[in-house]
């Protein structure tokens, strides 16, 4: 067994004594030494399960046209000299997971990693997060919004109000953000929303999808510029056959969050990273690694 405590001469000897064999447990590497500040900005990809999609017809899409009709789950942290940002929490609530299991939510929503578990991997714990932001309010970005009820809540006005709405919208699990109705709180009121002042992360504003669906752009240093999707475009293919799902909140609205996206893809050179997209999130490196 481990040793509850090896500093303790007496318990030891009571352990000993009692023919209870005990040794040391080294700490791990996040409980040894937290995470500090890094000198430029970092990107973290958390795996955050899956979602195995049975009918694509909402998207326009046929099985033919796509190369699978699974979609990832990632979840982000991004980590700035000056604080850190938690972008989109998954689909299943750590709460769900059974250790070496999976666990389910709405039953093609799974996963088999906690979230809380690959934060402390690098160092993190859910309460040294600075701020929180979610591209929209749809049950598979928020599974664990309660964790970072402790950080300030970015979020944009319409959002908000349909996430607290009552009776609540049936695309979402209000249960797994209910924390955040009393969290400090911020409430973006221009298109794009600067979070470190100096333009290396910025909100944008790309609604149609939700009320106030947004996108997050992220300027690395090695890696460029990244613009993190939320559900602008759930599969590639929409993206190259212009479909716009049947399911949008506001289809027009979607069609012109997508062109204004787009043209800022261009003049920046940004990368587009579609969050849901399974093949290429597949090849993305994993935390402990990360983009700078």
């Amino acid at each position: 067994m481990a040793c509850p405590d090896l500093k303790s001469k007496i318990l030891r000897l009571v352990l000993v004594t009692a023919g209870v064999v005990c040794f040391a447990v080294p700490l791990t590497t996040a409980q040894q030494r937290k995470a500090q500040p890094p000198a430029s900005l970092r990107l973290y990809v958390f795996d955050c399960g899956k979602l195995d999609i049975q009918d694509i017809t909402p998207y326009q899409l046929t099985r033919a046209e796509i190369a699978t009709n699974v979609m990832s789950v990632p979840c982000f942290l991004i980590a700035h000299p000056r604080g850190t940002l938690m972008w989109d929490v998954g689909a299943v609530p750590d709460r769900l997971i059974p250790a070496g299991g999976a666990g389910t939510l709405r039953s093609y929503g799974t996963s088999t990693r906690k979230l809380e578990t690959q934060l402390s991997e690098i160092g993190y714990a859910p309460g040294d997060i600075t701020y929180l932001s979610l591209s929209h309010f749809h049950w598979d970005h928020v599974g664990n919004a309660n964790l970072f009820a402790g950080a300030t809540w970015l979020v944009r006005k319409a959002e908000r109000d349909v996430m607290f709405s009552d009776p609540p919208s049936t695309r979402t699990e209000p249960e797994n953000f209910s924390a955040l109705k009393n969290s400090k709180t911020s409430i973006i009121t221009t298109p794009d929303y600067d979070v470190f002042g100096d333009g290396s992360v910025v909100i944008k504003s790309a609604p149609g999808h939700s009320p106030d669906h947004q996108v997050l752009f992220v300027h690395l240093a090695r890696t460029g510029p990244v613009v993190l999707s939320g559900d602008l475009y759930h599969y590639p293919e929409e993206r190259v056959l212009k479909k716009i799902p049947t399911t949008e909140f506001n289809r027009e609205q979607s069609a012109t969050s997508r062109a204004a996206v787009e043209a800022f893809l261009m003049r920046t050179h940004a990368q587009l990273w579609i969050e849901h997209d399974f093949t290429a999130n597949a090849k993305l490196k994993k935390s402990p690694a990360y983009y700078d």
